[in-house]
């Protein structure tokens, strides 16, 4: 968008704002509410606006205390439908996703940045797919029957999951996807998979701030954008308590995945 800029004499970010990047970015904090109280598919989205309105990097910090608050949200919603054994499993190998995702974020441009987000979005849209497509023919009558899994395959199951949301939620504010597809596969119901996924990213998140921070990607100047957003947050989340037992979710994922795929492609231009 043209009306980001940086401008400040001492070498620190400034911003300036348009009115349709303002509304944009409004749009994305709705969704980011919305998508903590009913589907979580929809956060992708807000982390492409954002990545498309800001500079990259800080586009990355910028949303992050946005997310707090949802996640704040989702939890007074769902807090007693946590599963917390699934959640003490995947904590150990979130963690060193999240230093991994940090390391990186300290050594990138803001192009490589852009396109690794825009990347994240595209694989993470096919893998879901795939992985749909996958779960449909095991369902199906002729299907083969997906069996058992051994302990070691589901430790490895676990810490892959954990890596790769740590990591990408660090980098891209992304790790929703890597979480719906891991809880998905461990037959959640929807109140247990909207609990454990409100507790997780609040924690996760959090533990994020202060790298956010440390890397330069959150400053005062973000926290006064993300306090005027706010108010679009609890708009999402107030909305989406109310429609997500009304959701054709198949429809609606659809749509979702089809926009997120084309939200990343642009972020790799």
């Amino acid at each position: 968008m043209g009306g980001i800029r940086r401008l400040r004499a001492q070498g620190r970010a400034e911003l300036s704002l348009t009115p349709a990047d303002v509304a944009l970015l409004a749009l994305a904090a709705v969704l980011v509410g919305f998508a903590k109280t009913a589907l979580g598919g929809v956060a992708a989205i807000s982390v492409a606006i954002f990545a498309a309105v800001l500079p990259a990097r800080e586009s990355t910090g910028t949303l992050l205390p946005l997310l707090v608050v949802g996640d704040l949200l989702a939890v007074g919603a769902y807090r007693r439908h946590a599963d917390w054994k699934i959640l003490l499993r995947l904590f150990p190998a979130v963690g060193i996703g999240v230093l991994f995702g940090a390391a990186f974020v300290g050594r990138v441009d803001d192009l490589v940045m852009r396109r690794t987000i825009g990347a994240i979005l595209v694989l993470l849209v096919v893998v879901h797919v795939v992985s749909q497509r996958r779960r449909r023919r095991a369902a199906s009558p002729g299907g083969a029957s997906p069996g058992g899994t051994s302990p070691w395959r589901r430790r490895g199951i676990v810490a892959g999951a954990g890596l790769l949301a740590g990591f990408t939620t660090m980098v891209a504010n992304s790790g929703g996807a890597v979480m719906s597809l891991y809880l998905l596969s461990t037959g959640l119901a929807v109140l247990g998979f909207l609990g454990t996924t409100a507790w997780f990213f609040l924690l996760l998140n959090l533990f994020k701030l202060p790298f956010s921070v440390g890397l330069g990607l959150l400053d005062t100047d973000a926290l006064v954008l993300c306090a005027a957003l706010s108010p679009a947050v609890l708009l999402g989340a107030v909305v989406g308590r109310r429609v997500v037992s009304r959701i054709s979710q198949a429809r609606f994922e659809s749509t979702i995945l089809v926009l997120t795929f084309l939200s990343g492609l642009n972020l790799l231009r």
